[in-house]
């Protein structure tokens, strides 16, 4: 049953994306592009202040001090 749910709720979504491209029709593309760019703009963003976190933790464990606080 779960499987079944699955299928319809992805036929649901391509029926979806199907009438979008249609009411788009050339600008498609540059809105897939748009939205796909900005969603990697945002997770690079995550990743480099994830990174900036584990770094600064590990310079404050190396000296002694407790790692510093966002104010």
């Amino acid at each position: 049953m779960k499987t079944f749910l699955y299928f319809l709720l992805f036929m649901f979504i391509a029926a979806v994306v199907i009438l979008l491209a249609a009411m788009l029709g050339d600008l498609g593309a540059w809105y897939f592009a748009w939205l796909i760019g900005t969603a990697m703009i945002v997770l690079i963003a995550a990743a480099g202040a994830a990174l900036l976190d584990t770094q600064e933790e590990q310079a404050a464990g190396r000296s002694g001090q407790a790692p510093p606080r966002p104010s």
